[in-house]
């Protein structure tokens, strides 16, 4: 039997192993590291059986275009928003992604940045290396509070919405959460509250968190009328995409003291070129930032487990669609209605 070809347009490495030890000889990988679709050429998007595609490449309408052959394009990650999802169904080709391998990394990623900022990490180890000597001292650092009763609010109350409720509960932080796609219920089986609006999450809660997916409707979620109607004095973590916020606004709120710190492990742009006012105030450490801003380069999902799940769980995705016609973890509902 001739092995099917799949495309990985955008690895980060060129060592397949773990996908090869999952599909044996029925699959057949085509490894590229581009960002830039136009690099590889036109034959091998013609030619393919499947694709996998990371977070470093766009899927456009054009790319989809040339994919004569692609019956299954699977995001190896949770976001899909750099797949045209649109131009896909117009084809006929399924999107998968792989929602189950980075849970708890990224929840723990997400309550960390909010200890780092509570408990003045940064600060301290600021202080200490500049001085061990003047520097040891507990007081005058900024942020740093007490989260016990504070009241921490999660947009967004998916698989990671729901890790990070159970971790912030755990420190005996009260969470409240809006999502209007979950089930009535759902907040009593984790003994927190639900809310009816984001605009009332805002209002009431002294950490603001962000787990919802990046789509047309939900990019630029939180801007300069979000920030206003925070709390004063509150933080904002967002480990979910970075489009969902508008940075310079993040800035101006963070500058004017309205928000008092923030946690970012995804930007609009990554790698952030050009550089945001934001990212550039953080790096340079200005005296008004130190201590209210830690940045992460979109490494929440990431641990040695994580990502052999998400390798292996992306080969086995690919083997029972292709070979058994099951499809697992669609994100591109009406793919087959040209079909049907």
């Amino acid at each position: 039997m001739t092995a099917l070809k799949i495309l990985v347009p955008d690895a980060h490495l060129r060592d397949l192993d773990v996908e090869r030890g999952v599909s044996g000889d029925r699959l057949d990988y085509i490894v590229f590291d581009e960002t830039d679709p136009t690099a590889i050429p036109d034959e091998i998007w013609r030619s393919c059986d499947a694709i996998l595609v990371w977070h470093r490449m766009k899927i456009t309408a054009d790319v989809v275009a040339k994919l004569d052959r692609c019956r299954l394009i699977v995001r190896v990650g949770v976001g899909f928003d750099n797949v045209d999802g649109a131009a896909c169904r117009a084809r006929g080709i399924p999107l998968s992604n792989v929602p189950n391998y980075g849970t708890t990394e990224v929840a723990d990623h997400a309550l960390a940045m909010l200890l780092h900022l509570v408990r003045g990490l940064g600060s301290y180890e600021a202080r200490l290396k500049a001085d061990p000597v003047a520097g040891f001292i507990a007081e005058n650092v900024p942020v740093v509070r007490r989260i016990r009763g504070a009241t921490f609010g999660a947009i967004g109350m998916g698989r990671i919405g729901t890790a990070i409720a159970r971790r912030a509960a755990a420190f005996d932080m009260k969470v409240i959460y809006v999502d209007p796609y979950q089930p009535e219920g759902h907040d009593l089986g984790l003994g927190i509250e639900r809310v009816r609006s984001q605009e009332e999450l805002l209002r009431r809660a002294d950490i603001v968190s962000l787990h919802v997916p990046l789509s047309d409707a939900t990019r630029n979620l939180v801007g300069a009328a979000q920030f206003a109607a925070m709390k004063p004095g509150s933080i904002f973590i967002n480990i979910a995409r970075g489009g969902l916020v508008d940075v310079d606004a993040l800035h101006d709120a963070l500058k004017s003291g309205h928000v008092a710190a923030a946690g970012l492990d995804v930007l609009p742009k990554e790698p952030p070129v050009p550089t945001p006012p934001l990212i550039e105030a953080w790096r340079s450490n200005a005296p008004w930032l130190a201590g209210r801003l830690v940045v992460t380069p979109h490494a929440a999902f990431y641990s040695e487990a994580g990502y052999l799940d998400m390798r292996t769980f992306s080969a086995e995705i690919l083997l029972e669609f292709l070979f058994e016609g099951r499809l697992r973890n669609n994100v591109n509902p009406g793919w087959d209605a040209k079909a049907a």
